[in-house]
């Protein structure tokens, strides 16, 4: 037990000896520490809208492959590739339901289009508002490009960082060298998953087909915005 614990101890001695030494050579730099932040807007290039159906949404209670095959027949028209761009997510019926309460067993399916801009998706909800089908709504947007606009926004930050550390060591009459620290600050208040549970970033407007040929929606550009916190050395 006592090697052990020499043993340790000695293990611990070390680590902080580590510590301080590492900590040291960052402390003794002149160093000037600053604030960084860049933006972007983009405009979402891939929209998931849900449709649901089931044999109750209609008063003469549409089998659900009737109007399958109607929704289908809309979205050929429209030009949708439905073989592409379109999923069934959900298969459902209320079994349970109907062995506890001894009610009609309604079947549902839950539909996934994928779109590339705000006006199909609007000729989309038109369609299906003609043919019957009203529980739809946008799940998310995304970017089709999104990764690459993230790396270009870091980088900015990381340069704009740069800059305003210039601009302050000029006026000391010092300049900038290497950096010393970089850090990405999170930013909790920009919703950048684009999920249907974090919709915020979503606007619907021109939602009133009765009057309408070409309906309108029109999306809030999906908004992009990091900071960066960094040291750079003086000279």
């Amino acid at each position: 037990m006592k090697k052990l614990f020499v043993f340790i101890t000695l293990l611990l001695i070390q680590l902080t000896a580590f510590s301080q030494t590492t900590g040291k050579n960052f402390i003794d730099e002149n160093y000037i520490e600053v604030k960084g932040k860049a933006e972007m807007e983009v405009v979402p290039d891939e929209i998931y809208l849900k449709v649901l159906i089931s044999e109750k949404d209609t008063k003469d209670k549409v089998s659900l492959e009737e109007q399958e095959k109607a929704m289908i027949k809309e979205l050929k028209n429209l030009g949708i590739d439905v073989e592409k761009n379109v999923s069934v997510i959900d298969l459902s019926s209320n079994f349970q339901s109907y062995w506890l309460k001894k009610t009609d067993i309604i079947n549902g399916k839950e539909y996934q289009i994928k779109v590339n801009d705000a006006n199909t998706a609007g000729k989309i909800f038109k369609a299906m508002e003609n043919i019957n089908i009203s529980n739809m709504f946008v799940d998310h947007v995304a970017h089709s490009k999104i990764e690459k606009f993230r790396r270009e926004v870091k980088v900015a930050a990381i340069k704009a960082a740069k800059e305003k550390a210039s601009d302050l060591a000029n006026a000391i009459d010092q300049q900038v060298g290497r950096a010393l620290y970089i850090e990405e600050i999170p930013n909790y208040n920009i919703n950048q998953n684009f999920r249907r549970s974090e919709v915020s970033n979503i606007a619907i407007t021109g939602m009133s087909f009765s009057n309408a040929t070409e309906p309108q929606i029109d999306f809030e550009k999906i908004k992009l915005e990091y900071e960066i916190l960094a040291r750079f050395k003086l000279e």
